[in-house]
């Protein structure tokens, strides 16, 4: 309970000691001043005891407010364990009328949900179910769509312009049909759609402004294509009519700065460069500003054609511009647009000219070459390697069987096959034969891939190099051989050639042809090879040993390639010195025996001509001699053979002989083999040559006799001449 106390205010005893001071006013003056201080002391002890009253009270008011609190607490703890309890109710009733509920299949639900893009925080958002706040009205609507064209303005970084245009639509018909006249062929540009839309610095526009300018000019123009044209006009004429300024200036003074070179690149016009090679053409796709750690450049990307194999397509090559300062000729550029260079005509038909070999070499054919090529060490850059002697172009092959990088081309596009077609019909050509208009001729790679005979490498070969084969046509009828046994050879190998091929009882089993050659060195194996392949006109490939490896799952794998090369350029294997795979199989080298039983199994399917070559004969395993179909043994060369010899290297030698039948009678007593008699003769014509001679005399074919008798191993026939 709340007490409530008396309260006796100042002012009551200021009255009571009033009346009192009145009532004792009679008396006399010690006494009343000594009543008026005890009336003062009475009237303070009054006063503190009042004070002391107030404190009580104020003191069990705050009791009693505590008291309540804790009331109030007690009741609010109860009516908290209600709610929590009805909370409890009602989630279990939830649950109830959720387990109730009918699941929904994912996706069923015939309506469209919206979510929205919720606030960025920390750099990360997530999708919301709220609608954002302040989004404004599209800027473009119906009604926008009425305007022949909407200009895209934001502030402009130029201190002449207070805003440039970030793009433009073009919105209207007359517009579309005007532009698909003035943009036809540039890429990129499909007039067709119902509204075109361009990007700043407005390229197409930069490169066509000639053509745009002079549509403009045209005397049937309807009124509606005036009105708009014009419209585009102005508005072109205020964003880039200081960039077409600057690039009509360049075009006539034939330089050009860093930044504007992409001015002068115009997509789909033909470009120049001495990249990977001579001067060739490309067709232009576009620009780009770059940078890396050398720093800016301009990378030009351009298409050429090329030859993957089977057909012809497009290959992209990213030719590079370094940033210079000021300006520079656009001839003296890595790059630069055809119309630039000095002498058109003569690049034109340097162009036509290699694009014709270039389409003539698709597919496979024997050539020789002599002089720079291109080959490829372990990290795939390009290395030069001087070639000579003969060669198979055969990109199909190049891409099968090399270790080096494939070259994966893009289809011929719409346009391209367009050409084709109106090329074929304007020519009066009905096949179905691939022909190249002279257009696509001048863009042809200035190298094509194929293979080294001679260095057994594969190889990227320049076009201006390659030369048709020049055929001996006498090494046959100088091989030193009985008529019976050339006859032979000739029989088999033409009629292998030909195609007539006994087949096995089992398809495709022994259809080739394989003679063996043995003999002593230099009686004339390896010429005999090389002499049918001359005779039939097809190239010769020739192996050793170790061309193939020493590991069998490598011979093997070699081998097989090998083999389907050879069957697939219709050429004479020769195996050369071929003792390792002929010999006859032991019980003790396990690893060779392996090495033989693979050639075994490869030589009874292989479908070529094959010549094998050996010095020991007697050591051949037993399993080859019913493979092989044909086996000439050459015995030791005769005086007669050995004049013949002589006689042969002295008329195909370059320095002119003195040398008289005698002199040849007595060198033919020499017993020498006929690679001895090519070297003695070659060192000899170098001697004459040494010794300012114009003519082969005896005594330079003696002088380097004498030294051959010195050499280990010479034959004693020559000791005794000497």
């Amino acid at each position: 309970m709340v007490r409530c106390w008396p309260r006796r205010s100042k002012k009551s005893a200021a009255e009571k000691s009033a009346k009192s001071g009145s009532a004792t006013s009679l008396t006399s003056g010690s006494t009343a001043a000594d009543k008026s201080k005890t009336e003062q002391a009475e009237v303070k002890k009054e006063e503190k005891k009042e004070e002391e009253k107030k404190e009580e009270k104020t003191e069990e008011n705050k009791e009693d407010k505590k008291e309540d609190k804790k009331e109030d607490k007690k009741e609010e703890d109860k009516t908290g364990e209600k709610t929590e309890e009805k909370k409890d109710e009602e989630k279990s009733d939830e649950d109830k009328e959720e387990e109730e509920k009918p699941k929904v299949q994912v996706g069923s639900i015939s309506q469209r949900k919206d979510i929205y893009k919720g606030p960025v925080e920390d750099g990360e958002w997530t999708w919301v179910d709220k609608y954002p706040d302040g989004v404004e009205e599209a800027a473009e609507n119906e009604e926008t769509a009425t305007y022949a064209v909407v200009v895209r303005n934001m502030k402009s970084q130029d201190s002449r312009k207070k805003l440039e245009a970030h793009s433009i639509v073009v919105q209207s018909p007359w517009l579309r049909d005007a532009l698909s006249e003035i943009m036809a062929d540039y890429p990129g540009v499909a007039c067709e759609l119902s509204r075109l839309e361009f990007e700043a610095p407005f390229k197409p526009f930069v490169h066509r402004w000639a053509e745009f300018t002079k549509y403009m000019e045209k005397p049937d123009l309807e009124e509606k294509t005036k009105e708009h044209m014009k419209i585009l006009y102005d508005i072109l004429n205020y964003e880039i009519g200081d960039n077409i300024k600057t690039f009509q200036d360049y075009v006539k003074n034939g330089v050009v700065c860093f930044k504007d070179l992409w001015m002068i690149f115009q997509p789909g016009t033909i470009v120049l460069s001495a990249y990977l090679g001579p001067m060739s053409g490309f067709e232009m796709v576009e620009t780009e500003y770059m940078a890396n750690n050398c720093g800016k450049f301009l990378q030009v990307r351009c298409d050429c054609v090329d030859y993957g194999g089977k057909e012809f397509g497009r290959y992209q090559e990213a030719i590079n511009i370094p940033e210079f300062l000021g300006t520079k000729k656009i001839t003296g550029l890595k790059v630069y647009p055809f119309h630039f260079h000095e002498k058109k005509e003569e690049i034109t038909a340097q162009l036509l000219k290699r694009g014709t070999i270039f389409e003539k070499l698709a597919g496979h054919h024997y050539r020789e070459y002599s002089g720079r090529a291109i080959t490829w060490n372990r990290e795939g850059n390009e290395v030069d390697i001087q070639i000579t002697g003969r060669i198979v172009v055969d990109i199909e092959s190049f891409n099968r069987f090399s270790p080096w990088r494939v070259r994966y081309l893009n289809d011929f596009n719409a346009t391209d096959i367009e050409r084709f077609n109106k090329h074929k019909v304007e020519s009066g050509i009905e096949s179905e034969e691939f022909v190249m208009p002279d257009y696509y001729k001048m863009l042809c790679r200035s190298r094509t891939r194929g293979y080294s005979l001679k260095y057994k490498k594969w190889v990227d070969f320049f076009l201006e190099q390659i030369t048709d084969v020049r055929w001996n046509t006498t090494a046959f009828d100088r091989l030193v051989l009985p008529a019976d046994q050339k006859e032979l050879i000739l029989s088999f190998t033409e009629a292998q050639l030909a195609g007539d091929s006994f087949d096995d009882i089992i398809a495709g089993k022994g259809k080739g042809i394989i003679c063996l050659l043995s003999g002593p060195p230099g009686v004339g194996k390896t010429l005999t090879a090389e002499a049918v392949a001359e005779n039939l006109r097809v190239p010769l490939h020739m192996l050793s040993s170790g061309d193939l490896g020493s590991d069998p799952w490598e011979v093997e794998r070699e081998l097989n390639s090998i083999l389907e090369l050879v069957s697939r350029w219709n050429a004479v294997l020769l195996l050369d010195e071929c003792d390792v795979f002929l010999e006859a199989r032991s019980n003790h080298e396990i690893e060779r025996n392996k090495i033989v039983t693979i050639f075994l199994r490869t030589l009874e399917y292989y479908e070529g001509i094959m010549f094998l070559t050996t010095n020991r004969c007697g050591e051949i395993d037993a399993a080859f001699q019913s493979r092989i179909h044909v086996s000439i043994e050459y015995p030791d060369l005769t005086v007669s053979a050995r004049k013949i010899i002589w006689k042969n290297f002295l008329r195909n030698s370059t320095i002119k002989s003195n040398l008289t039948d005698k002199d040849i009678s007595e060198l033919s007593e020499l017993k020498l083999n006929g690679r001895q008699i090519k070297n003695v003769l070659k060192t000899a014509s170098l001697l004459a040559r040494r010794r300012k001679s114009d003519t082969l005399e005896r005594q330079f074919i003696e002088t380097v006799l004498i030294i051959e008798k010195k050499r280990p191993g010479a034959p004693q026939q020559m000791m005794h001449y000497m």
